[in-house]
């Protein structure tokens, strides 16, 4: 469910300038920093780079892109 919230002017304007470079809406570019921010919070000693691997990897399972792993290879 959509709901109306006031948000700064310069939060809009970073979040629209990063949406371009990330072809992305504003709301958008605002759900996926929330979203990082969230997983962040709840896993401290994860780095950026670790979640968005961890994010990606979710991905390509969803989207059914799995290799067998072959152990000693």
């Amino acid at each position: 469910m959509a709901s109306t919230v006031k948000l700064s002017d310069e939060l809009v304007d970073e979040a629209r300038r990063y949406g371009r470079v990330y072809s992305r809406s504003v709301p958008k570019q605002i759900e996926y920093w929330s979203r990082i921010g969230r997983i962040a919070e709840e896993n401290p000693d994860c780095s950026f780079a670790f979640i968005k691997d961890i994010l990606m990897s979710m991905q390509e399972a969803d989207d059914g892109r799995l290799d067998d792993y072959r152990f000693g290879d």
